[in-house]
Order: structure tokens, then sequence, then C-alpha cells
């Protein structure tokens, strides 16, 4: 069993699924309907002590289901009051038993590798590692992705709904260039670290492109016919990727500093002060009243697009994209400190 997470109507519904095999894979079915407020169902006869209205034992015994007493507990764990929660979270885990961990034989491992679709692989490779470039996609250890075998798809989206939640906003956009893999469509040297280098309008089209597969993907969807419209759980994407920005990366200092190194008849200069703003706002060629009232989301985009002139591997010169660079950093620290 395993709770869902439901959108109805613009307002937050929960409900109790189990996943189930079937012929064509595994399907998922409804339980029992929480509602917008689950812990209307949790009942506390004092202490620290809880229980679950009786209510729900006997639907799922109508449906001839027998759940495990934690399924329930870790279904019900986030709604749960939180001074109880401060009081029993040390204990809650320590009378479950713990068996030693599976070890998993070559074929076992290569069953569960063939049997995972290679966007569940690239998700998770992304939310374990943190990795933009997936050139080691195909090393991710079998054991990492044994949660998601024997599972529905709406199961698998739920959990991952779960997981991405931990993600910062500032790396929203790149994890969605990562699952789609979008670097692929790429030769740019910048494809695997600095995507927002790209011409953006390829990106957003390729994405776009990737998305629409994806929800025409019979085998993805446990072998159900492709929908008209694009799929709730990929719904979820799209805003993430439209609606956030690539955030900040080190690779352009990181390249410049391994452009030093590679060059023996390169020596390092004294330390200097960056560019003053006057030179900042002469680079990026706009007056000084635009460039300071900028939001930092209008510089990103006026910085890439002038990075792509300027960076070596599209024909531009080293000395002014280290300038552009700086420019750009020095214009940042700027608008931040108004």
């Amino acid at each position: 069993m395993y709770l869902a997470k439901l959108r109805i109507k613009g307002k937050i519904n929960y409900v109790i699924r189990e996943s189930y095999k079937s012929e064509g894979g595994f399907l998922s079915r409804d339980l029992f309907d929480l509602g917008n407020d689950p812990s209307r169902y949790i009942v506390y006869p004092g202490g620290n002590a809880y229980y679950f209205d009786n209510i729900i034992e006997d639907q799922l015994q109508k449906l001839d289901v027998t759940p495990v007493a934690e399924e329930l507990d870790d279904i019900f764990w986030p709604f749960l009051d939180p001074e109880i929660k401060r009081n029993i979270e040390t204990f809650r885990h320590r009378d479950r038993k713990r068996g030693p961990s599976e070890k998993l034989g070559p074929e076992r491992a290569a069953a569960i590798q063939n049997s995972v679709h290679i966007f569940d692989k690239r998700r998770i490779h992304y939310l374990r590692f943190g990795i933009t470039d997936q050139g080691y996609i195909g090393r991710i250890p079998a054991k990492l992705l044994k949660g998601l075998v024997g599972k529905s798809r709406d199961e698998i989206e739920q959990n991952f709904m779960v997981m991405e939640h931990l993600l910062k906003p500032a790396e929203l956009k790149k994890y969605i260039y990562v699952i789609f893999d979008l670097q692929r469509f790429f030769k740019e040297m910048i494809a695997k670290k600095l995507p927002e280098g790209l011409d953006q309008n390829k990106v957003d089209r390729h994405f776009i492109e990737e998305i629409c597969l994806l929800n025409q993907n019979r085998v993805f969807w446990g072998g159900k016919l492709p929908l008209e419209t694009l799929h709730e759980y990929l719904i979820r994407y799209v805003i993430m990727f439209f609606d956030n920005d690539f955030g900040y990366s080190t690779f352009l200092d990181d390249y410049v500093k391994d452009f030093m190194n590679r060059h023996r008849f390169y020596r390092s200069p004294q330390p200097k002060e960056t560019v003053s703003l006057d030179e900042a706002n002469t680079i990026f060629g706009l007056k000084k009243e635009t460039l300071k009232h900028m939001t930092q989301r209008g510089l990103a985009r006026l910085y890439r697009r002038l990075a792509q002139k300027h960076h070596p591997d599209t024909g531009g010169e080293h000395e002014s994209f280290v300038k552009l660079t700086a420019a750009y950093h020095r214009l940042l620290k700027t608008n931040k400190d108004q």
C-alpha cells in the first residue's frame, strides 16, 4: 500500500492505493479515499498513543486487503500530531525486524536493470548523485533501482514526487534537463556542464519533443494506451522547466582555471581587482540605469545570449569571454546589494 497525493479541482486529495500484478505488468487501485485531511482518521486515546479509525480497516477487509502494521504507520506518519512525532520518532523503527540485506546475484541484478525504464534510471541517478553528465548512467547499481521493481507506474510516480520535493528551487530546471537527457542533442562541450550557455530556444524545443514522446510511450505507462493530453504526472515537469531558471554554476570559473593550467606559455597574473561597474556596463552594451534595474533573471538571460557569441567553443575569443563572465558576476553582486 502507498499514499497517493492528487490534485482535484485545484485542491489536494489523499488516497490509499495499492499496486497489483496484472497480465500486462503492474496496475494500481484505490483502497480508501482520505479526502483532504487524513489526520481526521487518527484517534488519540491519551499520552503518546494513537490508532487509526476502524472504518479504514473495515474498508480494507471488504477489499480482501490485510495491511502490514507498518504500512498504515508510514502512510499516516506525515499527518501525526507534531509533538507525538517528536516523542516517538527515535523509537519508531526500533521494533521492526531487520533481516540481512539482500545480495543481488548477476542474474537478479541484470533482471532489475532490464525491468527499470531508462527515464526512471536517470531520475534515480540524479537524485542520488546530483550529476549532470549522464555518461555514467550504465553504472548505476541495481540495488538503487530495486525499489522501483514490482510497483505500478502510479506508485513509482508518487514516490518520485516525494523525492523531488527535496530538490532546491535552483536545481529544478537542471534536473529536468538531465532526466530528459537533453544534452545528447548538443555537440558543444558545455552541454554536459553548463546547459544555460546553450541556445535556450533549442533546449525548449527538444524538451517539448521529449516529454511528448514519453507521454505516448506505452512501455513507460505499463502498457496503457497513450493519452490525447499530457499526463498529469508529466505536467509537473513542464511547470518545473518553464517556471525556473538554471541555477548558478561554477563551470565557467573552473573552465578558465583549467584553460590557464593547460597552456604552458601562460603566466598567472598578479591578483587584480574585478572589472569596474562602468566597464561592466560597457561590456554588456546597455545603459547604467537599465542594468541597475534589471532583475537577476533578466541579467542571466542577457548573459547567456552574449556567452553564446563570445564562448571559445563557438568561435569567440577567450579574453572577451573571460571579461564578459567577470562583468556578469560584478553586475550580479551590484544588483544583489541594492
